[in-house]
């Protein structure tokens, strides 16, 4: 249930009808106040103040139509415009940041803003009566009129909001800015993402059950119950307290077969729990619940997703028909920012354990390589044909390493260095390749050395320059 709450959460968050319809609502619920207010009141007050005096029926009914009006055609142009920008967005930077303008808040506000005033101005109109209508007893909800014109105050100075906003949120520093700010977030909140406590010693094969081993017999492997998927798409979320709680429960081990961001179909496994005979059809329906399941990849639980987004967005822009090595370079300094949080972590076991120590469930194991190939490795390819984001590339592996202690994760960036060298040779001459060779070779002898972070520091020529 937690699982699907979270998907939920997340789908209003990235949606334009829930903001604008709370506000729309609220709207409403403030008409009828004012209204209500007005009767109680009534406006005579208003007419002591030369500023503020009372309107009358046929004025009262001049402006809120004028406000309705003019409130809904902008609402309609405001929405034409998000809709032109989202589009715009999708196909210049990629499809998977489509989310990231769904769910800006400042579109969704602006949206709301519109419609609610035009419902306010709609409800408050029809309550006017003039005394002919009704009589010889009229009403005129003034300050509920004058409320309007507030609300119609705000709405032009949203709309002067929302014409700096949109085209600031198109550039493409701002797009970028947006996901590597969430991924050094998500880094530092959210990351290792594990379930239950982190088991103190390295996982082996020998702290697993039988079972669950490489060379487990046919007669272990057979007391393993699968948990099938009952829906297709990718893993959004995970409910870790449900697994550990049924785990516990029933005196289980459960070893998951996808991580969230990896794609399931319907009877694929996506959870085994041993020993079978402990694991009911009612325990397996909640586990199976445990995972949310949708039709595409959130940043919820995935912190790969971030890193793709970012990836995909400097690849697009060296790809040949877009030629911009500039954007490539800002994708890899926020890449390079994160890794170098992520350098400094420790990486738990996948052998996840409850409150009184019990292994209870063995998770995917993750990397600080992992994470390296999929930023820096992916990249590795599309940097080494040119030679700005070349240069850029070992600078980021520079920084990533002066945050780093750990002897093998020193050995993976001057690993990728080697490879950037090696794609170069192949892509790059003359000038070109002797700079970017020059300059990965300092990076590697400097991680040589055993004080290689004053190595690193010291070598300006190429820490300090972008290219």
């Amino acid at each position: 249930m937690k699982a699907r709450l979270l998907r939920l959460a997340d789908q209003l968050r990235e949606s334009y009808w829930f903001i604008p319809s709370l506000m729309a609502f609220a709207a409403i619920l403030l008409a009828g106040g004012m209204i209500a207010l007005d009767s109680y009141e009534g406006s005579g007050w208003m007419d002591r103040f030369a500023w503020l005096y009372a309107s009358r029926p046929n004025g009262a009914r001049q402006v809120l139509s004028s406000i309705g009006g003019s409130m809904i055609t902008v609402a309609g142009t405001v929405f034409s415009v998000t809709i032109a920008a989202v589009v715009y967005a999708s196909g210049q930077y990629g499809p998977r940041l489509l989310s990231n303008f769904m769910s800006d808040r400042g579109n969704q506000v602006t949206l709301g803003t519109f419609i609610a005033t035009f419902l306010y101005c709609l409800v408050v109109l029809r309550t006017i009566r003039s005394p002919e209508e009704s009589g010889g007893v009229g009403f005129v909800p003034n300050m509920a009129l004058l409320v309007a014109v507030l609300l119609a105050i705000c709405s032009i100075a949203v709309l002067i909001f929302f014409i700096h906003h949109v085209p600031s949120k198109l550039h493409i520093n701002s797009v970028i800015e947006d996901v590597g700010d969430r991924l050094l977030r998500h880094v530092g909140e959210r990351f290792p993402r594990f379930i239950g406590s982190g088991h103190n010693d390295e996982a082996g094969e020998h702290e697993l059950p039988a079972a669950f081993r490489r060379n487990a017999s046919a007669g272990e492997a057979s007391r393993r119950r699968l948990i099938e998927a009952d829906n297709t798409g990718y893993i959004q979320t995970i409910d870790d307290d449900t697994l550990i709680e049924q785990a516990r429960k029933h005196d289980l081990i459960l070893r998951l077969q996808y991580q969230p961001g990896d794609f399931a179909h319907v009877g694929r496994s996506l959870v085994e729990a041993f020993p079978a005979d402990r694991c009911d059809e009612d325990t397996a329906q909640m586990l199976c619940a445990a995972f949310g399941i949708g039709a595409k990849r959130t940043a919820l639980q995935d912190l790969r997703f971030l890193i793709d987004e970012l990836v995909e967005i400097a690849a697009r822009a060296l790809s040949p028909g877009v030629n911009d090595p500039f954007t490539a370079v800002t994708c890899l300094d926020w890449l390079g920012a994160a890794l170098s949080d992520l350098a400094g972590r420790e990486i738990p076991s996948p052998l996840r354990t409850d409150e009184d120590g019990a292994l209870r469930v063995i998770a995917h194991p993750e990397t600080f390589g992992s994470f390296l190939d999929r930023s820096f490795g992916a990249l590795a390819q599309y940097c080494a044909s040119d030679m700005v984001a070349a240069l850029r590339y070992v600078r980021a592996l520079g920084e990533v390493a002066l945050k780093c202690d750990d002897p093998s994760r020193l050995r993976s960036i001057s690993g990728y260095a080697d490879k950037l060298e090696a794609l170069a040779k192949e892509a790059l001459n003359g000038f070109n390749l002797a700079r970017v060779a020059e300059r990965a070779a300092e990076l590697k002898r400097a991680l040589a050395e055993p004080d290689y972070k004053r190595h690193l520091r010291d070598s300006t020529a190429w820490l300090g320059g972008t290219a």
